[in-house]
């Protein structure tokens, strides 16, 4: 029986996509805006742990209140896989903006939803359960909502410019934060500490409804991603039925036929997220309830620090287009280990000099990890199972980062030893370099079984034209090969008499 082989034809200049800048714009601006509003819901929330724990958990010790707060926060993440897994199937079958039109609806009113509560006093029991089931449409929502987004962003950035593109959507995660903790600051200098606690904590919660319609607004202007459909065209020729029988991917699947990809991305999100919360969750809370410091001054402190945040992450982004991505992921995690020590030692001082330069240590370490991981993670995976692989892998690792806060907190608690947060950021440092030593390098590259991306006629002219020489080269390499073993072959052969 003859095997058929199968002819790879030569990649041609029309196989190239060229992406639209004005559509490119969009897309970046869209996305962007949805993951700030998820993050502008994590920011107020975090900054206002404090006064939610009083409000929604009456009766119990300061610390207890602020765990209790924080592990609300957190039970959310449990359901972010089964999010994952209903929107990544639905995204791998009907597209990408279609879902993040979706998630960003269910977002926005559970968010506008968690300022119509009632406080305990009025409630009872039914307070906290209502905050629970606001934060577990949240949690749903936002399983379908980075992934889809970063996953956007990907396939429609070219591939040179992949890093700093995918840069700007955390950009937005952290603009997002910066607006959260700005409005919680505003508010609370406008209307004083006493009526924040009674109403003025639902003032920021309200403010989602309009960033929301205006996110939807945008992401339903947008069109489908170049990627995708060229993937839905590929199947469409090959066979219509393949439109409707798209594969779906359990838990299992991503972990064992995509079991590399899939280690990858929980170490990725592991250390990023980690050291995310940690900064920007549980910070604020670890200043005025473990340090006794002023909230004020402390939430000005972590707002200054984000906002510097915002000036170097498009830079990350823009220099791994340079350089790769592998090289800030290796920094960041070999920083984390250093460094966590001394920049608590710094945190804990009575100067504001240097607790800020305290924290600004770990933020350009989270700057050198979360600059660069929407552009890793999107490239892990085929585009036929991009949405559900990464959405599963995502939220699976993102249930351990998210109790990061409560956990911290009860470790301070339980210990009383104020360094438990950089022994934490120790520990995971290894994750990250672990992860760091096994990743592909993705920069500059097509994503995994897609055509590659040009910003124009030029540069798609200069990829072919780099693409031939990279086979040419392989060619030469493989040519001179095969003749030392040709030479290594024969002089084998010149010393056996019944070989010739």
């Amino acid at each position: 029986m003859k095997l058929l082989k199968k002819k790879h034809k030569p990649l041609h200049i029309n196989d190239i996509t060229i992406v639209d800048d004005d559509k490119l714009k969009k897309a970046i601006t869209a996305a962007a805006l949805g993951n700030a509003i998820e993050w502008f819901d994590f920011g107020v929330y975090g900054f206002l742990a404090t006064v939610l724990g009083r409000i929604f958990f009456p009766g119990s010790s300061p610390t207890v209140q602020m765990i209790a707060a924080l592990a609300t926060f957190a039970v959310p993440f449990l359901v972010r896989p089964l999010g994952g897994i209903f929107f990544g199937m639905l995204g791998d079958k009907y597209g990408r903006q279609k879902i993040l039109a979706t998630t960003i609806v269910i977002m926005t009113i559970a968010t506008f939803s968690i300022g119509l509560i009632p406080s305990y006093e009025t409630a009872g029991l039914f307070a906290p359960l209502l905050l629970l089931l606001c934060k577990l449409a949240q949690g749903f929502s936002v399983g379908g909502e980075y992934s889809g987004a970063a996953i956007f962003v990907a396939e429609y950035a070219p591939d040179r410019k992949r890093g700093f593109l995918g840069s700007w959507l955390d950009f937005g995660s952290i603009a997002g934060f910066v607006l959260g903790a700005g409005v919680v600051v505003l508010i609370s200098s406008i209307v004083g500490n006493e009526h924040m606690g009674e109403w003025g904590w639902r003032l920021p919660f309200f403010l989602a409804l309009p960033l929301g319609l205006v996110g939807l607004h945008l992401r339903h202007q947008l069109e489908e991603t170049p990627a995708f459909q060229k993937h839905v065209e590929a199947m469409e020729k090959e066979s219509k039925d393949n439109l409707q029988d798209r594969p779906k991917l359990s838990f299992m699947e991503v972990a064992t036929k995509y079991s590399k990809s899939f280690a990858i991305c929980v170490g990725l999100v592991l250390v990023t997220n980690i050291t995310y919360y940690v900064l920007l969750v549980y910070m604020p809370n670890y200043l005025s309830g473990s340090l006794h410091y002023s909230e004020d001054h402390g939430l000005l402190i972590i707002i200054a620090i984000m906002t510097g945040m915002l000036f170097v992450q498009p830079f990350v982004g823009l220099t791994s287009d340079k350089i790769g991505r592998k090289p800030f992921i290796i920094a960041g995690s070999i920083g984390l280990f250093l460094l966590s020590y001394p920049a608590f030692w710094l945190i804990q001082s009575d100067s504001v000099g240097l607790i800020f330069i305290g924290l600004l240590i770990l933020a350009i370490l989270l700057n050198c990890l979360i600059g660069v991981m929407a552009s890793i993670l999107p490239a892990l995976f085929p585009t036929h199972v991009r949405y559900s692989a990464l959405a599963i892998s995502f939220n699976i690792s993102i249930i351990i980062a998210g109790f990061t806060p409560a956990f911290v907190a009860w470790l301070v608690s339980l210990t009383q030893n104020l360094n438990m947060p950089a022994f934490y950021l120790m520990a995971i440092s290894f994750i990250g370099l672990a992860t760091a030593f096994t990743m592909p390098e993705t920069a500059n590259k097509p994503l995994r079984g897609a055509t590659p991306t040009a910003s124009d006629k030029e540069e798609a002219k200069e990829i072919l034209s780099q693409h031939f020489d990279t086979i040419e080269q392989k060619v030469e390499e493989l040519d001179e090969t095969i003749a030392e073993l040709e030479k290594k072959r024969q002089n084998l052969v010149d010393q056996h008499p019944k070989l010739d």
